[in-house]
C-alpha cells in the first residue's frame, strides 16, 4: 500500500514527540526562511535523531550512521569541501555507476542535480544526522596539507612572514577558516588558542565546558597570532601588552561577530575568540527557559511604561541573551529604544546602540545622562557598576522611562541589597524597581542518549529539602557522538524571579537590612532557583549534578 505524504509537524504531533502548542508556537515564532525541523531542534522540542527518524518515515528514505561505517576517502574527494558544507552532505560510497550520498536535507534537489552533473554518477540519497555529516567533513577534509606547507615555508625561509599572513588564500588563512567553521558547527561559544612550551593547543568552549579540538606545532604560533591580529586590525608589532579587537566574518551560511582578546604569556601570546552568532538575535522570550508563570510575569514587567527591571547573575549566566530577548519583544516603530553597552555584542535594527569609551569620558553614567536628552521610551544599560550609574538609572525609571539593566549578583535579595549598599535611598529603590530576575545556565540532557535511572539518596534528599516529591525515575545522558560523549547537548537557564508589589515596596522602605530583604523575597511566594531547577530535573531537562554546580 502506498504511504501517504504527511506534513512533518503533523507527523511529530501524532507520534507524541511534540505537542500541538509547541508546534503552533514554533510556526508563529520561526523565521520564514527557517525549516520547521531546525526551528524545533533550536527550541529543544526535538533532537536531531527524532527529526531524522520522522523524515525517514515521512519520505521513505533510509538512514545511514556515518560513525559506524568506513567511508571511502577517494569518493569523498569527488566533490569540493565547500559544496559539502554548504549543502550538508557527504559522499561515502560508490558502486558501479551509483554514488551514495548522506544528506541532512534529502529534498535539496538542486544539490542532487549538481552532484550528478559534477560526478557523472547516479546519486542515491540516505539520511544522516547533521552533526555526523559535519564531523565527517571535519575529519576527512583536513588542514594537514596547509600546516605542512606553512612549516616547509618557515623552515626554508623562502617567504617573508608578513607576506604569509597578509596575502589572501594562504595556508594560514585556510587553517583559520577551517578553525572558525569547525567552531560554528560544533556550537562553540569561544575558541582558546593556548601556547605551551612545545605546542599550541586549540580548545573550544561548548555548552560552558572546554574541549580540546587539536594541537598545532609551536612554529605555527607566530603566524597564527599575526594573521588574527591583521584580521581584527590590531598592532602586530606589539607583543608585550594585552590587546582587544573585533571583526565580522561570514562562516558558511552564518554571519559571525568575533571578539578577540590577545594576552602575552610565558610561552607566547594567548588568544581567545568569542563567537557571537547573529542568529541569536532571533531569541524570543518563550525560548529563554522561563516556566509559563515566569514568562507571563516577565512579560508583564517589561511591558510596563516605566520602572527598572534587573537581570542578575555571574559572568556567563546568559544575562545578555535575556536582555536581548526582551528588547526584541519590545522593539517596534512606535518606541524609541536606546542602549549603552560595553561592548555592543549584537546590532539590532531599529535600536540605537552606544558603545562606552571610558578613556574619552563616555562611561555608563555619562552616556545615560546624554540618552535622557534624546526623548527615549526604553533604555537598556549594559551593566550598573557604580552608585552614580545606579542613581541615574533609577531616577530615569521614575521620570517616565522603562530601564533594563544587569547586575553581577547571585540572587534576588543580594541584588536589592546591592543597590542600597551603592548609596541609593531605599525609598527610591522601592519606588523604581519593577522586578528582578536572577539566572544561571545549566546543560541540557542530550535527547539522543537520554536514559531513565533511579535517583540516588543525595538526589532524593535535595528534592525533600525543597519540599518536592522526588520522581521515581530521573533522566541522564549516557554519552553519544551528538554530545561528544558528555551526556549533555545545549544549555537552558534556571531562574529566580521577584515582581515588586506595593506591599513588598512598603515593607522594603521600613525594613532593608539584608536579612529583612531575604525574608521579604522568601515570603513573596515566588519560586526559588533551587525549586525552578528541580522542576527542570523532574522534567528530564537537566540533572541534579548540573544544578549543584550553580546552587550555593
Amino acid at each position: 500500500m502506498q504511504r501517504t505524504h504527511r506534513r512533518l509537524g503533523d507527523l511529530l504531533v501524532d507520534s507524541g514527540i511534540i505537542t500541538n502548542e509547541q508546534l503552533a508556537s514554533t510556526l508563529e515564532q520561526k523565521d520564514s526562511s527557517q525549516k520547521l525541523g531546525h526551528a524545533l531542534i533550536e527550541r529543544g522540542y526535538i533532537s536531531e535523531q527524532q527529526l531524522i527518524d520522522a523524515l525517514s518515515f515521512q519520505l521513505s528514505i533510509p538512514q545511514v550512521h556515518l560513525a559506524s561505517i568506513v567511508i571511502d576517502h577517494q569518493v569523498v574527494n569527488l566533490i569540493d569541501q565547500s559544496f559539502s558544507r554548504e549543502n550538508e552532505l557527504i559522499c561515502y560510497k560508490k558502486s558501479d555507476n551509483i554514488l551514495y550520498v548522506a544528506m541532512a536535507n534529502p529534498l535539496n534537489f538542486f544539490a542532487i542535480d549538481d552532484l550528478q552533473m559534477m560526478t557523472g554518477f547516479h546519486v542515491k540519497v540516505a539520511l544522516a544526522l547533521p552533526s555526523e555529516i559535519t564531523s565527517a567533513i571535519n575529519r576527512l577534509y583536513n588542514e594537514e596539507d596547509s600546516v605542512s606547507e606553512i612549516l616547509t615555508t618557515i623552515n626554508k625561509n623562502t617567504v617573508d612572514e608578513d607576506e604569509l599572513v597578509t596575502v589572501n588564500d594562504t595556508p594560514i588563512l585556510k587553517i583559520i577558516n577551517k578553525l572558525l567553521l569547525s567552531a560554528v558547527e560544533e556550537r562553540a561559544s569561544d575558541i582558546h588558542i593556548d601556547p605551551h612550551e612545545f605546542s599550541v593547543v586549540v580548545r573550544f568552549r561548548i555548552d560552558g565546558e572546554l574541549h580540546t579540538y587539536r594541537t598545532f606545532p609551536k612554529e605555527l604560533l607566530s603566524v597564527l597570532v599575526t594573521r588574527i591580529k591583521v584580521m581584527s586590525q590590531l598592532d602586530i608589532t606589539e607583543k608585550r601588552l594585552p590587546q582587544d579587537g573585533r571583526v565580522k566574518v561570514t562562516i558558511g551560511k552564518s554571519r559571525i561577530d568575533l571578539r578577540i582578546s590577545v594576552l602575552p604569556t610565558l610561552f607566547g601570546e594567548r588568544i581567545v575568540l568569542r563567537l557571537l552568532n547573529t542568529k541569536d538575535l532571533l531569541l524570543k522570550i518563550p525560548n529563554v527557559g522561563f516556566t509559563d508563570t515566569q514568562q507571563k510575569t516577565f512579560m508583564k514587567m517589561v511591558t510596563k511604561p516605566t520602572g527598572l527591571v534587573l537581570i542578575t547573575g555571574p559572568t556567563g549566566s546568559g544575562k545578555t541573551s535575556t536582555l536581548y530577548a526582551a528588547l526584541n519583544y519590545l522593539n517596534s516603530e512606535s518606541q524609541n529604544i536606546i542602549t549603552i553597552e560595553d561592548p555592543v555584542e549584537y546590532q539590532i535594527d531599529g535600536i540605537n546602540q552606544i558603545q562606552t569609551n571610558a578613556p574619552i569620558g563616555l562611561t555608563f553614567a555619562a552616556g545615560l545622562r546624554a540618552i535622557l536628552r534624546q526623548d527615549p521610551n526604553i533604555i537598556m544599560v549594559g551593566e550598573i557598576r557604580d552608585g552614580e550609574t545606579a542613581e541615574i538609572a533609577i531616577r530615569a525609571s521614575l521620570t517616565g522611562h522603562l530601564v533594563l539593566s544587569t547586575l553581577h549578583t547571585n540572587d534576588v535579595p543580594t541584588t536589592i541589597y546591592r543597590l542600597i549598599d551603592m548609596g541609593v535611598d531605599p525609598f527610591l529603590v522601592a519606588a523604581s524597581l519593577t522586578g528582578v530576575v536572577a539566572q544561571r545556565l545549566v546543560r541540557r540532557v542530550c535527547r539522543d542518549c537520554a536514559h531513565p535511572f533511579e535517583p540516588s539518596p543525595i538526589e532524593r534528599g535535595l528534592f525533600a529539602k525543597a519540599g518536592f516529591e522526588c520522581p521515581p525515575k530521573l533522566m541522564k545522558g549516557v554519552g553519544c557522538k551528538s554530545c561528544h560523549q558528555t551526556g549533555y547537548l545545549g544549555r537552558t537557564a534556571v531562574h529566580e524571579m521577584l515582581e515588586l508589589s506595593e506591599e513588598i515596596s512598603e515593607l522594603l522602605i521600613m525594613h532593608h537590612s539584608f536579612k529583612d530583604i531575604q525574608n521579604l523575597v522568601k515570603d513573596s511566594g515566588g519560586v526559588s532557583m533551587l525549586e525552578n531547577g528541580l522542576s527542570k530535573v523532574a522534567d528530564g531537562i537537566t540533572t541534579v549534578d548540573e544544578l549543584l554546580k550553580i546552587i550555593s
